[in-house]
């Protein structure tokens, strides 16, 4: 009887292993190229497609100012954080004027 114990416990053991060892691995996420991508208004300088976001934005006004310009823009006028403390102003970018904006993740927008 004890034999038969012994047994019993020796099969549960190497059944529960070969358990495990026949966990399969997950295949990485593929991507749908045939899919087009997410319409959006923004530059293409922004972290997001639905740019400009709506939140508390800490960057002053001069910070905001130095965002546009290193996304190419100049002559920035009336930036001024609206209801959505987003930034709104005027810039001009390769000698077009643009509304632009800056959101509080740092995305620019220019419509």
């Amino acid at each position: 009887m004890t034999t038969t114990r012994l047994l019993a416990v020796a099969f549960a053991i190497a059944t529960s292993t070969a358990a495990v060892a026949q966990t399969v691995p997950m295949a990485p996420p593929t991507t749908n190229s045939t899919m087009p991508p997410a319409m959006s208004t923004n530059t293409g300088d922004s972290n997001t497609t639905a740019a400009p976001v709506a939140g508390a934005n800490s960057f002053t006004q001069s910070q905001a100012g130095e965002l546009l310009a290193k996304r190419g823009f100049t002559q920035v006028t009336g930036l001024v954080k609206d209801d959505h403390s987003v930034w709104r102003g005027n810039a001009v970018r390769d000698g077009k004027p643009f509304a632009v904006s800056v959101d509080y993740q740092g995305n620019v927008v220019a419509n």
